[in-house]
C-alpha cells in the first residue's frame, strides 16, 4: 500500500521550508522591533482548558486525544450503548490538539503569573489543529504567529498591533486591507434591535457575510430565532458604507440609546486618530460586518485580506477582557493578533511575491576527483564556513558530471573544482555557475569573491 498524509496536512521540501522561514523570519523579526518576547505551550492541552472557549462551533473542531492504554475499559457501560458521541467522548479523551495559541497563551499567564512581569508581551509561533473539511487556503494542521499583550487596558495596544501588521506586510511586500470593528458596537446593535440575548448568534452569523452571502445570514438568523423585525432593523447596519468616519457617524445615531455601543465607537474612533498621523502604508477600513466569531472577544476585532489574492483573511484577532477569568485569574485584559503562515504563503506563492535570496541556502560546492583531493578540500571547507559562506562537499569522487548535475539540481552558484594540479598549485579551480567563467583563485581570493558576490 502507497504510503499517504491525512487530507489537510502536507510535507514541506527544503524550498518550500526556505520560504516559509522567509515568511517567519520577517515576522519574528517585526515582533522583536516592537519588544515582544517568545514562548511556546505544549501541542497536547488538557480537554478542560479547550472546551468551552471558541463558542459551540469551535468545540466540534477539536481533535481529541484518547486516553492510553485500554481507554474503553473505564468509560461507563450506560454511555456506550446510548451512542451518545458527546458523552463518549468525555469518558475516553481527556486531552486534546490546540486549536489556536490565544487559549493556551492564558492558560500560560494563569499558570506562572507569579513569574510574568506585566503588561506581559509575548509571541508565539507553532503549529495548531482544527479538524475542518481541508479546502483551499483551509489546512487541518497549519502554524500560526501569534503577538499579545496581556495586564493593560491601553489602546495604544492596539495601535501598536496595526503597526504590527503593516509593518510585517510591508516588508513581504503584500498590499493588504485591514478591518476593524468592535464587539461593543456589535452588543450595542444586538440591543437596539431587542436581541441582547442573541449577540453571540448574530455576531457568528454575520461574520460569515463575505462567505454566504446576504439572503444566507439572513435564513441563518431567522433559525437562530430572530423575528423579522429584528432582521430588519439590522439590514441598513449591515450595509452601511462610506468612509470611516461616515460610518462612525451615522452608528452615533443609530446606537445614540446603546452605552455600551457608544462605548465601543469612543475605543475606535480612539484607534483611529492615534494612527491618522502614523502615515501606515496599508489601508484600515471600519466593517461592521466583521464579528470574529469566537465568544472571548470583548473590544477591538481585527481581520487583514490580501487585495491581489482571492483567499481567506491572513491575519486576525482583537481584545479579549475576560479570556484569563475562566481560569480563575480576573481583571487580566489582553489584546492579539495572528498571523496565518500557511495562507500568507499561498498568497505570496501566486503573487510569485517570495524575493530570490530567500531561496538561498549553499553557496559553494567543492567537487574532487580522488581521496587525496577529498582531503584537500576540507580544510578550505572549514575556513569557508568560518567566514560565513555556506558550504558542501561532494562526499565521494563521482564523475564530473554527476557532481556538477548535484551543484545544478541544487542551484548551488559556485563550484570549486580540485584536482592534481589545483592541489600542487595550493589553489581550486572557482567557476561561476551562472556566468560560466571560472579560473583559480586561492582561499582568500575564492572568500572575497563569493562574499562580494
Amino acid at each position: 500500500m502507497k504510503p499517504s498524509i491525512p487530507k489537510g496536512t502536507r510535507d514541506f521540501s527544503p524550498i518550500e521550508m526556505a520560504k516559509r522561514n522567509y515568511i517567519f523570519d520577517t515576522i519574528k523579526t517585526v515582533f522583536r522591533l516592537y519588544g515582544f518576547e517568545q514562548i511556546e505551550t505544549p501541542a497536547i492541552e488538557n480537554l478542560s482548558t479547550l472546551m468551552g472557549k471558541y463558542g459551540e462551533e469551535g468545540d466540534k473542531l477539536l481533535f481529541k486525544i484518547l486516553n492510553s492504554g485500554d481507554f474503553l475499559a473505564t468509560a461507563p457501560v450506560d454511555v456506550l450503548t446510548d451512542k451518545n458521541s458527546v458523552k463518549v467522548t468525555s469518558s475516553i479523551s481527556e486531552k486534546g490538539l490546540r486549536y489556536d495559541l490565544t487559549v493556551p497563551f492564558a492558560r500560560y499567564v494563569v499558570q506562572h503569573q507569579n513569574e510574568i512581569n506585566f503588561p506581559f508581551k509575548r509571541y508565539q509561533i507553532q503549529p495548531v489543529w482544527r479538524a475542518d473539511r481541508p479546502q483551499k487556503g483551509r489546512y487541518r494542521e497549519f502554524y500560526q504567529c501569534d503577538v499579545d499583550v496581556v495586564g493593560s487596558n491601553s489602546l495604544l495596544n492596539e495601535v501598536e498591533l496595526i503597526q504590527i501588521v503593516d509593518e510585517v506586510y510591508r516588508r513581504l511586500n503584500l498590499q493588504v486591507l485591514l478591518k476593524i470593528n468592535n464587539r461593543k458596537i456589535l452588543s450595542g446593535i444586538a440591543q437596539i434591535i431587542g436581541q441582547a440575548d442573541k449577540i453571540t448568534d448574530i455576531t457568528v452569523a454575520i461574520d460569515k457575510l463575505d462567505k454566504i452571502g446576504l439572503e444566507n445570514v439572513n435564513k441563518e438568523l431567522q433559525e437562530k430565532g430572530l423575528n423579522d423585525e429584528s432582521i430588519a432593523k439590522l439590514q441598513p447596519i449591515l450595509l452601511l458604507n462610506g468612509s470611516n468616519s461616515d460610518k462612525l457617524k451615522s452608528l452615533k445615531t443609530v446606537l445614540s440609546s446603546s452605552e455600551i455601543g457608544l462605548h465601543g465607537i469612543a475605543e475606535i474612533e480612539t484607534i483611529l486618530n492615534f494612527l491618522a498621523d502614523l502615515k501606515l502604508k496599508n489601508e484600515i477600513e471600519l466593517d461592521l460586518t466583521l464579528a470574529r466569531g469566537l465568544n472571548y472577544y470583548t473590544g477591538a476585532i481585527f481581520e487583514v485580506k490580501a487585495k491581489d489574492v482571492a483567499i481567506g483573511s491572513i491575519t486576525g484577532g482583537g481584545r479579549y477582557d475576560n479570556l484569563t477569568g475562566v481560569f480563575g485569574l480576573q481583571g487580566v485584559s489582553g489584546v492579539g493578533i495572528s498571523f496565518g503562515a500557511d495562507r500568507i504563503y499561498d498568497v505570496l506563492e501566486q503573487l510569485n511575491n517570495f524575493p530570490a535570496e530567500s531561496l538561498d541556502n549553499t553557496k559553494l560546492l567543492f567537487v574532487s576527483f580522488g581521496e587525496a583531493e577529498l582531503a584537500y578540500c576540507l580544510p578550505w571547507l572549514q575556513a569557508v564556513r568560518k567566514a560565513g559562506i555556506a558550504s558542501e562537499i561532494y562526499p565521494e569522487p563521482a564523475k564530473m558530471k554527476k557532481q556538477m548535475g548535484y551543484a545544478d539540481a541544487k542551484k548551488i552558484p559556485y563550484v570549486a573544482i580540485v584536482g592534481g594540479d589545483e592541489m600542487v598549485q595550493g589553489k581550486v579551480m572557482l567557476k561561476n555557475m551562472a556566468s560560466g567563467e571560472q579560473g583559480l583563485v586561492l582561499l582568500e581570493e575564492l572568500i572575497h569573491e563569493i562574499t562580494i558576490s
